[in-house]
């Protein structure tokens, strides 16, 4: 049986966003260990506090401050806890209705084992030691069997108001590329590129998938294509990802190899980029040990007419 290749693979990317006046008087006042929810008009207090009521739809404006105590309205022990998460050990994942809140908020309870976690239990908030105006100011909470924290009736006025935050995103996953993906990445061990055609429609698929992407059948003719192609379309990129030793500007493209159905991206070099454009004719470039081509680079010659790329825009 032949080998099934496979490898880890993380997609990520930062996600920043800015704040409203409720959130950002939510994340400021947590920095200042200070909990605060939003006053709907028929008197419920929300915590999390949102901008606005999901009945009703009216904007909510009016903050008001919550004690750091509260209670378990239900919960789900975590055995296994991943890389990200609130503590490092199996803990609780808790809905806490905090005294004066109306809904619940999900946290961390830190707790020895599940069989010390019950709905109904009274937990406290545990902050940080350091903290920026986030969620993670909540470290979790802990269980706690004193009396209920009084809140100081804070207004939700704070110096120096957090206005934006950066929120990570990433997922980890293991990549198994499928027969037809396989074959793909052989050849370009190789310095080969290497598509199917359909059965039906007589295009030729890169990088292949197994199946025709417009009429649904399985797909296992395998044809050479390239290695020169034409850009079909492109972008300048202006932001220079981190895990990438590339200077900015560069172009990424689509670019429609030589014998294919279909137009694969690849990052064009070797002129300005300014100077890169629809119909320019490019050809791989492999670098040292590379298993696929590190960049594209013009030809020379005359740029291909519209017509001959136009349906694979």
């Amino acid at each position: 049986m032949p080998e099934v290749l496979k490898a880890p693979l993380v997609v990520e990317f930062p996600f920043t966003r800015s704040l409203g006046p409720v959130q950002s008087a939510f994340l400021t006042g947590l920095r200042e260990q200070v909990v605060l929810g939003v006053r709907t008009a028929d008197g419920r207090t929300l915590v999390p506090p949102v901008e606005y009521d999901p009945f009703t739809a009216e904007e909510l404006s009016d903050l008001v401050e919550v004690a750091p105590t509260g209670t378990v309205t239900t919960w789900a022990w975590n055995h296994e806890p991943r890389r990200g998460q609130p503590l490092g050990t199996p803990f609780a994942w808790v809905l806490v209705k905090l005294d004066g809140a109306d809904t619940a908020l999900l946290h961390a309870l830190d707790a020895p084992g599940p069989d010390d976690v019950r709905t109904g239990m009274r937990v406290r908030v545990r902050w940080a030691g350091e903290r920026s105006g986030a969620i993670t100011d909540i470290a979790c909470f802990e269980p706690y069997d004193g009396e209920p924290d009084e809140p100081a009736g804070h207004d939700g006025r704070f110096e120096d108001m957090v206005t934006g935050i950066v929120a990570p995103a990433r997922l980890d996953y293991v990549y198994s590329p499928g027969r037809a993906q396989a074959a793909y990445i052989a050849g370009l061990a190789e310095r080969r590129t290497v598509g199917e055609r359909c059965p039906s429609c007589h295009k030729v698929y890169v990088p292949p998938k197994g199946a025709c992407p417009t009429c649904g059948v399985a797909t296992s003719e395998q044809v050479e294509v390239g290695p020169r192609g034409t850009v079909t379309t492109y972008c300048i990129v202006n932001i220079k990802a981190k895990n990438l030793d590339i200077e900015v500007p560069y172009v990424y493209a689509h670019i429609a190899l030589d014998g294919a159905g279909l137009a694969l991206h690849g990052r064009i070099g070797g002129i300005p980029y300014d100077e890169v454009r629809m119909g320019l004719r490019v050809e791989p470039v492999w670098s040292e040990g590379g298993r696929h081509p590190d960049h594209y680079r013009p030809t020379g010659e005359p740029d291909a007419d519209y017509e001959t790329y136009k349906e694979m825009l």
